[in-house]
This record gives C-alpha cells, sequence and structure tokens, in this order.
C-alpha cells in the first residue's frame, strides 16, 4: 500500500499524519487491479478552537483519533496474447498514417 507514493506496507496497515484533510492511498497486489482513492480525513471535534488548546495541552489522556478505510480490489483482467497483438498492430497503422 501507497500512502502520498511513499510505501506504508502490506494490508491491513496504520500509519501516522500530521494534517487531515484528502490523502491519495495506492493499494497494489498481484493480480488485482491497482485502486488509487482519495479519502477526506476529517478533524474529530475536539481539534477545532479552542477546544484544541485544551485537548492538546491539559487532556489527561493521550487522544489517539483513528480512521478506518476499506476497500475492495477487482480481479485484474488478462486480455489473450492475440487481442493485445491486434490492438498493437492497430496502435502502430493510426500512428503511420498522416492526419490532414
Amino acid at each position: 500500500m501507497f500512502a502520498e507514493n511513499k510505501e506504508i506496507g502490506f494490508t491491513p496497515v496504520s500509519f501516522d499524519f500530521t494534517y487531515y484533510g484528502t490523502r491519495e492511498l495506492t493499494l497494489v497486489k498481484d493480480g488485482y487491479e491497482t485502486l488509487t482513492v482519495y479519502p477526506e480525513v476529517r478533524k474529530p471535534w475536539y481539534q477545532y478552537f479552542p477546544i484544541e488548546f485544551v485537548a492538546d495541552n491539559f487532556s489527561p489522556v493521550k487522544i489517539n483519533n483513528r480512521h478506518e478505510f476499506n476497500y475492495q480490489l477487482q480481479p485484474q483482467v488478462i486480455l489473450p496474447n492475440d487481442e493485445i497483438l491486434i490492438r498493437g498492430w492497430e496502435l502502430r497503422n493510426a500512428a503511420q498514417i498522416p492526419d490532414y
């Protein structure tokens, strides 16, 4: 799994971040289509001013904020070699014909 183009490990995985907002997550697994998603990680209620100041500085316990995202990967579609060759020849021929 990748977060912001940095490999973070195998799923299930957890990682720390500093800022809330939209994240880029890329899930990669052999035999499955690569999935890139952009989930929004919203701030919890205790991260809004002035509650944030009290929660960060005077809380008697450590506060952990966890978000869980679940995604289903689709099996990879493998095209037959003949179909790939035909598509390649079509692209080659289209590139050689001048477009006026």
